[in-house]
């Protein structure tokens, strides 16, 4: 049986490796700080679903790729210029 993650093969060494840590113990600390994105603000962030055409996704991706922002950066840059114009 043919073993993936991440596109890459597991051999029987990685999971070996992998149950000696696991027998061992991990400090759960550490593993939680390790966990999820980093935080934005004090509070949790919210998720907003936005339907966009093909032509409005465009081109706030081309925007971004020229500003050397990723697509959620442009639109948080995109949403504050917005809410904080007169």
């Amino acid at each position: 049986m043919e073993r993936k993650m991440h596109g890459r093969e597991v051999s029987e060494a990685d999971i070996d490796q992998w149950v000696e840590e696991a027998e061992a113990g991990y400090d759960v600390e550490e593993l939680k700080s390790r966990m999820g994105r980093p935080a934005r603000g004090a509070d949790a962030s919210q998720v907003v679903p936005v339907r966009l055409t093909v032509e409005e996704l465009a081109a706030v991706m081309a925007r971004a790729e020229r500003e050397h922002m990723n697509r959620s950066e442009a639109f948080r840059a995109a949403l504050a210029a917005w809410a904080h114009a007169a």
